[in-house]
């Protein structure tokens, strides 16, 4: 095989020039709110702190993930050529893993980061230091390219496919065992038991550990208010979880025999949800939105002097 034929979102043509718009205007919203989180934290001294560092590394995240997805569906609806070869098709699959896997350890130690702020605040500077944050971060990223690893070596041995077709708007793992003629149960089986162990066992139980820890302290803690304000300090990155393990359990682990329906949940995992990060950050976030209206009127200041 030589190359692969993506059919893209919809096969209507006219539905074309409208999902074109709005997947496009989808992916400027996730670039513009993306970049100004990552600049606001990088630019902002109030913000320098482990919770933000690593909101920083999602960002980055989140603005690679959609454009490493999404490129050829804008190829496709502005040229027209919907081929792609196959080691392109190789190297997008296997971006989009990592991405996957890294956007998931990066929650992971966000949670981690949570509970040493909620459960012992007093050892929070010793123990998230400068060291711990960016060997966490080096961690995450480094494993998220290895982790895809062993998919894409089974991939790369696949001679025998039943079509060149693949129904879906980007070359993904799953699409790719659907018109495999061998190494099917190899893949499957790997699929099961590393998507077990990297997706579940590791980043899901530790972040749910994380959480268990941190509501046992904050049922301690005798004030209603001294409650709430602990519960406020997580409650961004607690429903960031819950978002991206629903989209990603519709998009994997519950069976449908619609493809239309897995498109739909693939394209909200890798465009909406790198939306709702930074807006749900910005809005349920004191710090962010005071750095925010800070850096706002310095810039405004400036422009003034300047004219």
């Amino acid at each position: 095989m030589t190359y692969f034929i993506i059919k893209g979102i919809s096969d209507d043509p006219e539905l074309q020039a409208p999902i074109f718009v709005l997947v496009l205007l989808i992916y400027l919203i996730v670039l513009v709110g993306n970049m100004s989180l990552f600049l606001l934290v990088c630019l902002d001294s109030h913000l320098h702190t482990p919770m933000y560092f690593f909101l920083a590394n999602l960002s980055i995240v989140d603005m690679m993930s959609p454009t490493v997805t999404l490129h050829k569906t804008f190829q496709i609806f502005i040229t027209g050529d919907n081929m792609v070869p196959y080691v392109a098709c190789m190297v997008q699959a296997y971006m989009f893993g990592s991405l996957s896997g890294q956007g998931l350890f990066i929650l992971t130690a966000m949670s981690y980061d949570r509970y040493v702020a909620i459960c012992r605040p007093l050892y929070y500077n010793i123990i998230m230091n400068l060291k711990t944050c960016l060997l966490l971060a080096s961690f995450c990223w480094i494993f998220g390219f290895i982790q895809v690893i062993p998919y894409l070596w089974i991939i790369s041995m696949i001679f025998c496919y039943s079509s060149n077709e693949i129904d879906h708007f980007f070359c993904d793992l799953v699409p790719f065992m659907d018109i495999a003629c061998s190494y099917n149960f190899l893949l499957e089986n790997l699929t099961l038991i590393q998507g077990m162990i990297i997706y579940i066992i590791s980043p899901f139980i530790l972040t749910f550990i994380s959480y268990m820890y941190i509501l046992i302290t904050i049922l301690k803690i005798r004030s209603s208010i001294g409650r709430r304000k602990a519960f406020y300090t997580c409650s961004s990155h607690l429903t960031v979880i819950m978002l991206l393990y629903t989209t990603l359990t519709f998009q994997y682990a519950v069976p449908s025999k619609s493809m239309g329906s897995k498109k739909l949940f693939s394209l909200f995992n890798t465009a909406m949800v790198p939306i709702l990060n930074p807006l749900i950050y910005s809005l349920r976030n004191k710090d962010i939105k005071t750095a925010f209206r800070r850096n706002l009127g310095k810039g405004c200041a400036q422009f003034l002097v300047c004219f």
